[in-house]
């Protein structure tokens, strides 16, 4: 029987090619959306290799019975939730975050539990660790830590604790992306673009002057370990660091995408002192948090002024070593802004 697989946040960046990656590998898959849904989606429907189900993550009860009509009318088995959806976000009311990014965490858990799967795949962040200075430690020696008292790495810490407490040991992984990019993204590189495209200067912020490590993750190589820790026995109870190989620093991403989607518009580099930073992005923050805004209305926010301030260098190892033992393609950065390059040509 064909393996399946409920992936929320299908209709999303990482979601979208996860959804990808499990059908090209011949798995079924049954696709959580909420309001936005894609042609790449239907098509698959179409093409009877996946099936969507409608539903918002925090309506669990509503989600698991469509999904068990869902997985009765097909006769199938479901044996991974990958749980990709959340509120990706640095601004907004702490209620939201819980109920997105803590209690739809738990439902979901619960879901996987009640459908007996062997698997579920929780995606997290390396924000988990904090916003400090790091010099490419092992993971397993790194302790999860929300030293700003951002909304988003607290209930991402939370819910990774809960599941450790909660979930037998062979029955999750846990997946910890950095700075995911790649083509489709709504996200981090938007932002950037369109702070590039009305400001003349490159603003550093701190000791670091942009020469700080800016950790990437290839939304291919997350997708990859997304696969990988549905299906390896091995990656059972732990968690992973999802990052590019490449230490690319602050100063250089921006150049990148200033190269790829503003033609090589020219920056002249500005340096600052951290707290003209914590003045401004303080003020940038409050006003987007009573407003419950998803995105700041200018940056920048207050964390993310610590993330783009400090030498965040992880490390990949774990998740190098599966990648190598396996023979699965870890995608480079040079070959990430190559595909980016096309893609703006060609759009």
């Amino acid at each position: 029987m064909m393996k399946s697989v409920f992936i929320t946040g299908a209709a999303g960046f990482i979601g979208s090619y996860a959804v990808r990656e499990f059908v090209n590998k011949g798995w079924f898959v049954f696709a959580l959306v909420h309001s936005r849904e894609t042609k790449e989606l239907a098509d698959l429907e179409k093409l009877e290799k996946l099936a969507i189900i409608r539903g918002n993550i925090t309506d669990c009860g509503n989600i698991s019975k469509s999904l068990e009509e869902e997985v009765g009318r097909r006769g199938q088995r479901l044996d991974v939730v990958l749980h990709c959806a959340g509120r990706a976000s640095d601004t907004g009311w702490r209620r939201e975050f819980r109920k997105t990014n803590y209690e739809a965490v738990i439902g979901m858990a619960r879901l996987a539990t009640h459908f007996n799967t062997g698997r579920f795949v929780f995606i997290s962040t390396t924000d988990v660790y904090g916003m400090k200075d790091f010099n490419g430690e092992p993971e397993e020696s790194l302790s999860l830590e929300n030293n700003t008292g951002n909304y988003y790495p607290e209930y991402k810490i939370r819910s990774e604790k809960w599941i450790s407490q909660n979930l037998s040991r062979d029955k999750y992984t846990i997946i910890r992306p950095a700075q995911v990019w790649g083509i489709g993204d709504r996200t981090l590189t938007p932002r950037i673009v369109d702070f590039l495209k009305t400001s003349p200067f490159i603003l550093h912020f701190g000791r670091w002057k942009g020469k700080n490590r800016w950790p990437l993750a290839h939304v291919k190589n997350v997708a990859s370990a997304v696969y990988l820790a549905a299906t390896l026995p091995e990656m059972s109870g732990q968690a992973f660091n999802i990052l590019d190989d490449e230490c690319t620093s602050m100063d250089d991403f921006y150049r990148m995408v200033s190269d790829i989607y503003l033609g090589g518009k020219k920056h002249r580099t500005v340096f600052l002192p951290m707290w003209t930073g914590l003045m401004i992005a303080s003020c940038v923050s409050l006003i987007s948090d009573v407003l419950n805004l998803k995105r700041p209305f200018m940056d920048p926010s207050l964390y993310a002024l610590y993330s783009v301030s400090e030498n965040l260098d992880f490390n990949n190892k774990k998740i190098r070593d599966v990648f190598d033992r396996t023979g699965t393609k870890f995608v480079t950065l040079e070959e990430g802004m190559a595909e980016l390059k096309r893609n703006v040509l060609f759009a």
